[in-house]
This record gives structure tokens, C-alpha cells and sequence, in this order.
């Protein structure tokens, strides 16, 4: 049973998360592949209201894609737009990517091979993957402007399109935990991060919500 308090404190990580840009005419979109399609939805609106003239879907496979996106995240994500009515000649897919920090590298180089000039991102990622997004692409690509992007949607909403509150819960957690430590590593920016979303963070761990957490050997623990 997951307590009114616990709710509270996931709302307040879930808004903390979100950067809300409002999104403008940018060089390129970039999808970053994910388990949700929702993501490459959303890239495809985005491109339809002159947001971006071209596409970049990046992602490989991790163990929780894997069965459902067995040709790979930025491949499914392409098939999407194209269904979508997106042409062919506006997406361009990087499929080698398995984190965050390879999304942006990755796509950074495959956009300088086709010669595309870059000043501007609009970086697409799941709504809760906001900030660690924006955070990672300004320490790898600063000489570019980023642009957060994600679906427009509640906590709740989100939850319902997942089907378990406690693994939402785990990865707004996970998430967090990453915006504290990774600068330190040279992985992303820092970021301030409020006292209250600290308290909320460190009240959600006692509560055990941790599957998402890293152990010091940088895995994620059990």
C-alpha cells in the first residue's frame, strides 16, 4: 500500500523533473529511446507544428525493451513516425546509444557526419527524464542551446499508462538520485535541487521505494 504521503512526495519529484520550456523552432528534435513510444508521439507532433525540420531517434536495447522493441528503441521510434506521416527523409536514427550520456555523443556525431548545422536542440525524453536530460546534453553540448520535451501529462496519468504506481514511483527516485551524483562524475551539470524535493527524495528511500537506486559500483541495485 503505497501512503498519501509517499503520493505527495512522487508529485513533487515529478514536477521537479519536468523542466518546462515551452517549446519553440530548433535546429533538430532528438528522441531519446526509451521503453515508451510516447516519446516518439510526441517528437512527431512537435515536428508537425514546425518545432524542428528533422528528426533524431537514438536508443538501443536495454533488458526492459528488449522483447517489446527487439529491433532496437531509435528503430521502432522511426517506424512510428513514418506511420505517423513523417517522411523518411526527415528522421535519421542512431542505434548504438544505451544511456543518456551516448544518446547525446552519439547524436551529436551522427548529425555532424550528414553535415547538419546544430544550434539549438529540442530534446525529447520521457516526462520524469527531463531535467537528467537537459542536464546531460549542456554538460556534453554546450555550445548548443537545449529545449526540453516530453509528453504533457499528471503523475497520474503517467502511472495509469504504466500500470504500477511503485515502479513510477522507483524511477522518479532513480532519477533523482542521478541529478545529485552524476556531476560529480562529469556525467551532467549540476543542478540546484530544492530542499523540499531532497526531503521528498530521502523520505521515499526510507520508504523503501530503491530498485532504481545505484550502489556505489554504479549498478542499479536489486
Amino acid at each position: 500500500m503505497i501512503s498519501t504521503q509517499a503520493r505527495a512526495d512522487a508529485r513533487r519529484l515529478w514536477d521537479y523533473h519536468q523542466m518546462g520550456h515551452t517549446p519553440r523552432p530548433c535546429s533538430v528534435a532528438i528522441g531519446l529511446g526509451s521503453h515508451d513510444l510516447g516519446v516518439a508521439d510526441t517528437a512527431v507532433d512537435l515536428y508537425k507544428r514546425g518545432m524542428a525540420p528533422l528528426l533524431v531517434f537514438t536508443g538501443s536495447t536495454s533488458p526492459t525493451t528488449r522483447e517489446r522493441m527487439p529491433r532496437g528503441e531509435a528503430v521502432h521510434y522511426r517506424e512510428r513516425a513514418l506511420e505517423l506521416g513523417v517522411p523518411s527523409s526527415a528522421v535519421l536514427v542512431e542505434q548504438h546509444a544505451r544511456n543518456t550520456g551516448e544518446n547525446i555523443r552519439l547524436s551529436k556525431a551522427l548529425l555532424e557526419e550528414a553535415g547538419v548545422e546544430v544550434s539549438s536542440v529540442l530534446l525529447i525524453s520521457k516526462p520524469y527524464e527531463e531535467r537528467r536530460s537537459y542536464a546531460t546534453a549542456r554538460k556534453l553540448w554546450p555550445e548548443v542551446e537545449v529545449v526540453s520535451a516530453s509528453t504533457p501529462m499528471t503523475f497520474d496519468n503517467y502511472v495509469d499508462s504504466i500500470g504500477d504506481e511503485r515502479l513510477v514511483i522507483d524511477m522518479l527516485v532513480g532519477a533523482l538520485q542521478r541529478l545529485l551524483i552524476y556531476p560529480e562524475q562529469g556525467f551532467m551539470i549540476s543542478q540546484p535541487v530544492p530542499e523540499d524535493v531532497r526531503q521528498a527524495f530521502e523520505r521515499l528511500c526510507r520508504e523503501g521505494f530503491t530498485s532504481r537506486l545505484l550502489t556505489t559500483s554504479g549498478k542499479a541495485s536489486t
